[in-house]
């Protein structure tokens, strides 16, 4: 298959390196910087011999990107985040157009698997009620969403879990017993780092989630763009997850 990166900057320039591991060609760059052997513009010559398109841009053209992409029908991996309220818009998209997308708030299979050991975590402690649970999450200060999509996940699945939390806050100030508090640090060049938390008079315990650099993302992000290669539809990387690990239990 032959992929086109939307976006080359540190995550498209991964993107690239992880295809190339993986036998993918790369059918064209897409950037609104120009440089050589790239194209500025979404566009029939920029998209062609592309089977799947991997976008890694900005929150703000994520929807048009879609449109665009969906309309020249070609599938896509939309990796960008931060734009999830127009989520209802783009899956309309796609089904009018009739093609296919994953979309996810964090697309390394590290992360995806850590969402199924937090998921499980919570069925346990909900029955624990002594424990407290509380999030933070670490990332660089050029990081354009705040908290994290992949906090927001998080924080759904200890919601959807722990009966006697009620609800997410993000920003600083006083909590009720009810809320969970995940907070944000932006700072330095922090590749990502998300932990929840579970506290009792007793002891604490954490689970961390470290990315040591952007490669685990782009690899992420190019097992799904092989993923949907040919499929029709709007899929998320629960998705690709239960084709690789099986359904969760429960």
């Amino acid at each position: 298959m032959k992929i086109a990166i939307i976006g080359y900057g540190k995550m498209g320039k991964e993107v690239e390196k992880a295809a190339r591991t993986r036998g993918i060609e790369i059918a064209s760059i897409i950037d609104k910087i120009p440089g050589e052997n790239r194209h500025t513009e979404i566009s029939s010559t920029s998209l062609k011999g592309a089977d799947v398109a991997i976008d890694f841009t900005k929150p703000k053209s994520a929807l048009e990107n879609i449109r665009k992409v969906a309309a020249l029908k070609k599938n896509m991996v939309m990796a960008t985040t931060g734009w999830y309220d127009q989520t209802a818009e783009a899956k309309e998209i796609i089904r009018k157009s009739g093609t296919g997308i994953i979309c996810s708030t964090n697309f390394s299979i590290g992360v995806n698997l850590y969402f199924r050991i937090i998921e499980e975590a919570a069925r346990l402690f909900n029955n624990a009620e002594n424990y407290d649970v509380y999030g933070y999450e670490l990332h660089h200060s050029q990081k354009m969403d705040s908290p994290s999509g992949t906090a927001k996940t998080t924080a759904e699945l200890l919601l959807k879990n722990i009966n006697r939390k009620k609800k997410a806050v993000y920003d600083r100030g006083k909590i009720s017993p009810e809320d969970l508090h995940f907070a944000s640090i932006r700072a330095g060049s922090i590749p990502g780092t998300h932990v929840v938390g579970f506290d009792s008079e007793a002891d604490t315990i954490e689970i961390k989630h470290t990315a040591r650099n952007r490669s685990g993302f782009a690899m992420g992000a190019v097992m799904a763009a092989e993923w949907i290669n040919g499929k029709k539809g709007f899929y998320t990387m629960e998705d690709l997850m239960k084709d690789y690990w099986g359904k969760k239990d429960g």
